[in-house]
């Protein structure tokens, strides 16, 4: 089997960030073969040792020599799968936290958007109208944010959101000891039906497992207060999105932000395009063309690569039974 490397680009491996990996491969004595995207490279991956980047499902079944491959990304759901490896030993690592600035971010602007009202006001300007009145508008200083999902992302989101001087923020974690000291308040899953209650604003930072399948029910979603708020840039899965449509046609929930839903695309018919009070982006909240975010990506690979070497532990393994 050849020492080689597969870069699979996704508009963000310049000549500066190969040169970057190149440094660390040529340690190991690797070659790089670059790719300009996932199905540029079909049928010429199978005697690659290592994957890097935007890879596909497609890409990891031809990958039959492969030993590692490393997704240039944060979610992993659609490659983690044990079949999909000719290998049984092969290592699936991720790009974990590289997005928590971005989605942050975005929490944050679809956050205000929503608590402003914004929507009422951008039609009517884009008409050329003056108006409408203003609104009575809410504020984050003295909401009350539970956090679902407190990794990276929920984290990075959480950070910025305190300085805005919230109630409480309160995250939902399986292992609270090793919370950040930013929430207020830590409880497990099991506790999530008490905190509901007490939300203005949810925001669901969860990846696409078993155990997070719509994890924001029917039942809970009538938990919720009706001037609560959904945010949800984890996965579509985690939401029954049927339930949560019908709470925002009735009222029952304040609005919703969604930059993730299902399926992907939304149907163009899906009433959720319909309602203004319900802000809608296409699974961009972890723009990937963010200078920060690939620079992170790059660095996290080069981090595992040398280790990889020197046949040291993988830093960022992902655990496929667990999906994360």
């Amino acid at each position: 089997m050849s020492k080689k490397i597969a870069l699979i680009d996704y508009r963000f491996l310049t000549k500066e960030r190969m040169e970057r990996i190149r440094k660390v491969a040529d340690v190991g004595g690797y070659t790089l073969q670059y790719f300009e995207d996932n199905k540029a490279c079909r049928g010429q991956l199978t005697d690659f040792e290592i994957l890097f980047g935007s890879v596909s499902r497609h890409n990891i079944r031809e990958a039959v020599s492969a030993k590692w491959v490393c997704a240039g990304r944060v979610g992993v759901d659609t490659v983690c799968d044990p079949a999909l490896y000719a290998q049984p030993d092969c290592i699936l690592t991720n790009s974990p936290g590289v997005y928590a600035v971005s989605i942050a971010e975005h929490l944050i602007m679809t956050a205000l958007m929503l608590l402003r009202k914004q929507y009422l006001f951008a039609e009517p300007m884009r008409r050329g109208e003056w108006g409408p009145e203003p609104d009575a508008i809410r504020s984050l200083k003295g909401s009350r944010i539970t956090v679902l999902g407190p990794g990276a992302i929920g984290t990075a989101f959480a950070i910025r959101a305190k300085s805005f001087e919230p109630a409480s923020i309160i995250g939902v974690k399986r292992n609270s000891a090793k919370a950040d000291p930013v929430y207020d308040r830590v409880v497990t899953p099991e506790e999530l039906d008490s905190v509901l209650p007490e939300t203005d604003i949810l925001a669901m930072c969860l990846p696409n497992t078993s155990e997070t399948k719509e994890i924001l029910s029917a039942k809970r979603i009538a938990l919720l207060p009706p001037s609560a708020f959904v945010l949800n840039i984890g996965r579509g899965g985690c939401v029954d999105q049927a339930a949560l449509t019908a709470a925002l046609k009735e009222g029952r929930l304040a609005g919703a932000a969604l930059d993730v839903m299902t399926p992907e695309p939304l149907p163009t018919d899906d009433p959720l395009r319909q309602m203004e009070n319900v802000i809608l982006t296409p699974h961009i909240a972890g723009i990937p063309n963010l200078d920060y975010s690939i620079d992170l990506i790059v660095d996290e690979f080069c981090e595992d690569l040398a280790r990889y070497i020197k046949g040291e532990p993988l830093k960022y393994v992902i655990d496929m039974k667990r999906g994360y």
